[in-house]
Formats: C-alpha cells, sequence, structure tokens
C-alpha cells in the first residue's frame, strides 16, 4: 500500500526543521484527508513531499518527516497503535517550545520572548517538550476535550470519546469507540468502546520501568477513581477505587485459589476489589453491565 503526503515544516533560524505539519495525506488508493490540490497552491517555499509503502513503517523511523508522518496516520486513525513501528521516535524528535506562534527552538527563544516584550505582543509558552498537543495539528471529530494540553499528537481517539480535564492521552494509544476518559491512558494502551476510565486512574506504560507486556482494556470496562492497571483486562470487567492492579498482585478467586494478576488477562467478566476486612484482592464475577450515557458521548 502506497502512502503520499504534503508537510509544511517549521525552520528555526540556524535551518533546523522544528515539526511537520501533514495536511494532506493519500493512504493507499481511496482513503485520504486533505486537498493536494489547495496545499501544492499555496507554494510555501517549506513544504515537502513524502512518499512511502506501508511496509516502510515496519522499519525504524529515518528521519523528522517519517516521525511526525507516523504520528499523523495515527491520529487520522489510518493505522492502529502498535501496529507501526515507531523505533527511534525519542532520538530524531528535538526538543521544542511550544508557544502560540508555533513550535520555537529552545536557542531562540530568550530573543524571542525579549522581543515580545519590546513589542509589547504576547508571547504564551505551552511547553518544553518533544511532543506538540494534537489539536495543534489535527481536530478529531466527534470528540471531546476538555484540556486540549492533555493529549499529545499520535493519540488515537475515536468519535464518541470523551476527555476530562483530568484525562490524559498519550502517542500510539487510545481509544476505540466511545469512551469516557478521566483517567491516564499510557503509551501503547488501548480502551474498547463503552469502558469508563474514572478520575485519577491509571493505566501501565511501556516505555519505562521494565514493563514489557501491552496493557489494553475491553470493552464495557470500568476503571473506579484512583485505580490502576498493570495486565491487560478483558470485556466487561471492573477495578474498584483505589485498587491498583499489577501483573504480580495475588488474587484469590471464588473457590479461594490464589493467581497471579497475570494469570488473568483478558478473562471477561470480572470484578476485582479489595476485601475491606481482610485487605486481600479478591476476583469475582462481576454481573453488572457497563453503559455510558449516550447524550454525554454523542459528540456532535
Amino acid at each position: 500500500m502506497k502512502i503520499n503526503a504534503l508537510g509544511l515544516t517549521t525552520v528555526s533560524s540556524y535551518g533546523d526543521i522544528l515539526d511537520v505539519f501533514f495536511p494532506f495525506i493519500k493512504f493507499g488508493e481511496d482513503q485520504y484527508v486533505g486537498e493536494k490540490n489547495f496545499v501544492t497552491a499555496s507554494q510555501n517555499k517549506n513544504l515537502i513531499e513524502v512518499n512511502c509503502d506501508l511496509k516502510d513503517l515496519e522499519k525504524p523511523i529515518k528521519d523528522l518527516a517519517d516521525a511526525y508522518l507516523r504520528l499523523h496516520l495515527l491520529s487520522y486513525k489510518f493505522v492502529l497503535p502498535n501496529s507501526i513501528s515507531l523505533e527511534g521516535l525519542f532520538e530524531i524528535l528535538p526538543n521544542v517550545v511550544w508557544t502560540n506562534y508555533g513550535a520555537v527552538s529552545p536557542k531562540e527563544i530568550d530573543k524571542k520572548l525579549l522581543n515580545s516584550k519590546l513589542q509589547n505582543k504576547s508571547l504564551s509558552i505551552k511547553s518544553i517538550d518533544k511532543f506538540p498537543r494534537l489539536t495543534d495539528f489535527i481536530v478529531p471529530k466527534g470528540v471531546r476535550i476538555a484540556d486540549a494540553s492533555r493529549v499529545r499528537l499520535g493519540a488515537y481517539l475515536s468519535e464518541g470519546t470523551t476527555i476530562m480535564h483530568e484525562g490524559f492521552v498519550n502517542f500510539n494509544a487510545g481509544t476505540l469507540g466511545k469512551a469516557m476518559i478521566e483517567g491516564r491512558i499510557s503509551a501503547g494502551v488501548l480502551v474498547g468502546s463503552n469502558s469508563d476510565l474514572g478520575g485519577g486512574s491509571s493505566t501501565m506504560g511501556t516505555l519505562s520501568g521494565g514493563n514489557t507486556t501491552k496493557i489494553s482494556i475491553g470493552e464495557n470496562c470500568l476503571l473506579g477513581a484512583n485505580s490502576g492497571l498493570g495486565i491487560p483486562l478483558g470485556n466487561n470487567c471492573i477495578i474498584e477505587a483505589g485498587l491498583y492492579l499489577t501483573a504480580g498482585t495475588k488474587v484469590t478467586l471464588s473457590d479461594n485459589s490464589i493467581v497471579k494478576a497475570l494469570e488473568l488477562a483478558n478473562k471477561d467478566n470480572l470484578l476485582f476489589i479489595r476485601n475491606s476486612t481482610s485487605g486481600i484482592v479478591e476476583a469475582k464475577i462481576n454481573k453488572s453491565l457497563l453503559e455510558l450515557n449516550p447524550k454525554l458521548h454523542k459528540n456532535n
């Protein structure tokens, strides 16, 4: 499958490329975003064209344009998280000062700040990071984001997703259907349709800490407030508020046998609770069915 894309680069006065915005991408024969003729008519001197094959995305990232193209492909939902290689991403992405005037090189920001004060023009610094926020490049359809600074470019957000103020979605992660996100979706984590991550909840990522298990959340699941997840969770599962379930957590089953939580990975219809008397983590059969409010997730 062939991929053709047109990108607009931001270049510092030192000649460094800081970011690449892709307003046009053709993915295969019949999938595309943007209008190629409209972009090329601008005759922007910083316009670049990128051509590659789907198999090229299985290889390590080769340059900054390649890195930004892969992040765009994820956020445009042409490819699923964990389906393409992001090897080399952190080495290639430069640290950038993200401002209300766009990307600025750290080497130039002091001069930019001084000039803004001398000219009485407000220069607001949003962040200093390798990743920009998603909405500075792509505005996903049918999605609510209460605080745009908490969603990075490379997030995969399906229609019907609501991300509240304390919700966070990293790159190469996201939702596969309507979902309520008031917790943290770490890199590599996918959340199934009709699932709810309560306030302060978190999912364990694979960027640090030595964890190599890909965490996922099935459909119709609930992570209670301030809970945590370190295993792949099946469909129709609940983790009670405040319970952090790691791969090594000892879990008592209904027959009084004890297993590590990892042995319950991807199992459906489980309710994980901590016995308030003994402190033991228990897994019971979940007999309830989570149903998100349809009025809240029709994000027109």
